[in-house]
Formats: C-alpha cells, sequence, structure tokens
C-alpha cells in the first residue's frame, strides 16, 4: 500500500538523465497517484533556461518514459508557468517530492497553501544522482558533454 494517495513533482525535463528518472522513482514508490508539473517554455525562458527542446517534445518524451517504465501508475502532467502549479491549489496533495537542491522549495510550497487554507505537505528529499566524478549529475553538464545521461565520463 502506498505511503501517500497524492504527490506532486516538478521539474524541466529537457533531457532526461539518471537524476530525472531517481526523482520518479521516489515520486511513484510511495504514492498512488503522482502529479508532475513540466515547466512551460515560457516559465522556463523566465529562470534563464536554455532549452533543448519545446515543451510539446518534453511532454511527450516524458509520457513515454513513465508509460514504459511505471505501467499502470496513475499521473497526471500539468504545465508550469510557475513555480508550483497544481500543488498549491490541489487539497489532496499530501508530499511534494523533490531533489536535494530543491527541497527549500517545500517552505515555500506550504507558506502557498497556508494563505489557502490548505494543509501543510510532507517533503519527500530524494537525494542527487552522482556522474562517476562524484559531482551531481545535470542536464548542463550534459549538455557541455562532460557526462552521459547516465553520469559516465566522456
Amino acid at each position: 500500500m502506498a505511503r501517500f494517495n497524492v504527490v506532486a513533482m516538478g521539474g524541466t525535463f529537457d533531457i532526461i538523465h539518471k537524476g530525472h528518472i531517481a526523482l520518479l522513482d521516489g515520486a511513484f514508490s510511495i504514492s498512488s497517484k503522482v502529479i508532475i508539473g513540466l515547466t512551460g517554455d515560457e516559465l522556463a525562458k523566465r529562470k534563464g533556461k536554455n532549452l533543448r527542446h519545446t515543451y510539446e517534445h518534453r511532454l511527450n518524451t516524458l509520457k513515454k518514459l513513465i508509460d514504459s517504465r511505471f505501467q499502470n501508475k496513475s499521473y497526471v502532467i500539468s504545465k508550469l508557468d510557475n513555480d508550483f502549479g497544481p500543488a498549491v491549489i490541489e487539497g489532496d496533495v499530501e508530499a511534494l517530492v523533490v531533489s536535494d537542491e530543491t527541497a527549500h522549495q517545500g517552505d515555500a510550497l506550504n507558506s502557498l497553501r497556508a494563505q489557502r487554507n490548505l494543509g501543510r505537505v510532507d517533503v519527500i528529499v530524494v537525494p542527487m544522482v552522482l556522474a562517476g566524478d562524484g559531482k551531481r549529475i545535470s542536464t548542463t553538464r550534459i549538455r557541455n558533454m562532460e557526462i552521459d545521461s547516465d553520469g559516465n565520463m566522456l
């Protein structure tokens, strides 16, 4: 039986890598349903991200990954135009799944939920996945051709 009925998580998922898969594994392993906020192109640009793929491409790639790796799991992908999307307004969200580097978002989310008279969510931190050199795997490092999507040095 799942620990939570509904959890939320988010990301850009421009180049899906081992760290993204760990985050998804973490979310699907503890919940019956996962709400995934997928950063919209406009929000990514406002945050200074240099995207390789459009929202539609990232959405389709993410759906294919989830459907193949997490068969028969319940999920919803929601376009993010702000940092939190449905996690702020969905009363049934019980936890936010984050990486070490985004763990601070849990406090901000709970503050926004309190303003809306919604209950606090648990913050579940999934450890960062490290590459062969002991540094974290990231899309930037993959794009810079330092590592591949599994964290192997290039």
